[in-house]
């Protein structure tokens, strides 16, 4: 079965129509075209047995002249007698077929001497030579008189039509499937965060269902985001207010050293603060648009170069690609910190494919262990026990990157790198 629904709907319309075709082929065949080719070949045979009988009871020449040109005006073919003539049986070859077969099984049974058909040596007219005891008796006669071309219109009609309603078919056909189709290209843009304004639900009522269903549950995502993002906000606005004052007092404190552990605490519950916020927000708010990914990479590796970190790029094919930019950047920032923060040599392949771009980060740090490939894209989740920010954060870097990233309808996974480390593979489809 094919895998397409128009496929699928195409075969379940089409196997009926050749099914009824081909039972309508069988009986024109056994009801029709085989009777009426027997009859045709047994009517030929019959004038032919006719005519050697004839000619058998008036052995006289004038008699056989007159009598071969009656049967002549009478049957409307061309009778010809050759005295002393005997049949050569290496003439032509016979060709074995259905209708052939009707004509010498109705000359056995009707002539019963010894006959030569050449049926097939001339597209218009058949021969046929009798041995008679004093020589032969030839016929040329039309093969419009045995062989019926009804069959071949019949099957010329059929397969026609055939191919007329076939093509009717998957023009309607394709025009209820389009609809699904839109559906499927709607629902994959929404899930690559890609808008598309001009999708509204058409065709067969349950298709408009279907439609209908995706875009109140489309409305209804979006305005949680759209909740979130307001909620996020005010969080945020709260949450500063009181760590501002609480600076401003620590500023009034000027050098006292009480003053230096709770500065660190403060920066500390800061630097948590917006990780968490930038975590649940998820750059939300950002539109997509065409992005030269490759500049992009540039500017990372840059930074990190300037850090005093050694990070090779390498890129193969157009980085173009539709995106959010700075969430990507943010992701991509993300596993190379990361990257270079346990390894001392870190290296970037950008590739474009046919369906995606990749990006592999590599590098020679101490790896992940294979059981916690899957844990470290959980929030807060850190190999490192400690909760020292110094040493990696509060835990939500892989986190935020895995989730910029499938908001583009990618994802990041990890695995074995050949440098000996870990290896993050980001893949954002096209």
């Amino acid at each position: 079965m094919p895998r397409s629904l128009f496929g699928r709907a195409l075969v379940i319309l089409v196997t009926p129509m050749v099914l009824v075709q081909l039972v309508a082929g069988f009986v024109f065949y056994d009801r029709v075209w085989d009777t009426v080719s027997r009859r045709l070949s047994n009517a030929l045979a019959g004038e032919v047995a006719t005519v050697v009988q004839a000619l058998s009871r008036h052995p006289q020449e004038d008699d056989r002249r007159w009598l071969i040109e009656t049967m002549q005006l009478a049957y409307g073919s061309d009778y010809t007698f050759l005295p002393g003539a005997i049949l050569d049986h290496t003439g032509p070859a016979k060709v074995d077929t259905i209708l052939e077969h009707y004509l010498v099984a109705g000359l056995n049974e009707r002539v019963r001497r010894p006959f030569l058909l050449d049926a097939w040596s001339d597209p218009d007219d058949l021969q046929l030579d009798v041995q008679l005891p004093d020589g032969v008796l030839r016929l040329v006669t039309s093969r419009q008189r045995v062989f019926t071309t009804n069959v071949y219109v019949f099957v010329l009609f059929m397969v026609g039509s055939s191919l007329i309603l076939i093509a009717v078919a998957s023009a309607f056909m394709n025009n209820q499937v389009r609809p699904i189709k839109r559906l499927a290209a709607a629902a994959e843009a929404f899930g690559k965060g890609r808008e598309d304004a001009e999708f509204r639900a058409y065709g067969a009522s349950e298709v408009r269902q279907a439609a209908s269903a995706f875009l109140t549950m489309r409305e209804r995502i979006r305005r949680h985001m759209a909740q979130r993002t307001e909620m996020l906000a005010g969080i945020s606005h709260d949450l500063r207010t009181p760590l501002t004052r609480m600076k401003l007092e620590l500023a009034m404190l000027g050098d006292h050293p009480s003053a230096a552990g709770l500065k660190t605490d403060v920066a500390d519950m800061e630097r948590m603060v917006d990780s968490y916020l930038a975590f649940v927000r998820g750059e939300g708010e950002e539109k997509i648009e065409e992005t030269d990914l490759g500049a992009v990479m540039n500017e990372i590796v840059a930074a990190m170069q300037r850090g005093g970190h050694s990070v090779a790029l390498d890129m193969t094919g157009d980085m173009h690609i539709a995106l959010r930019p700075h969430a990507v950047k943010r992701s991509i920032e993300n596993l190379v910190a990361n990257a270079v923060r346990h390894a001392a040599q870190v290296r970037i392949r950008a590739e474009r494919h046919v369906g995606d771009i990749e990006i592999v980060v590599d590098d020679d740090g101490p790896g992940i262990p294979a059981e916690s490939r899957e844990d470290v894209f959980k929030p807060f989740f850190r190999l490192d026990p400690s909760r020292n920010a110094e040493t990696g954060g509060v835990g939500l870097g892989m986190t935020i990157a895995r989730d910029v990233i499938r908001g583009h309808g990618g994802d990041v996974r990890i695995d074995e790198s050949p440098m000996g480390g870990a290896r993050a593979r980001i893949r954002i489809p096209l």
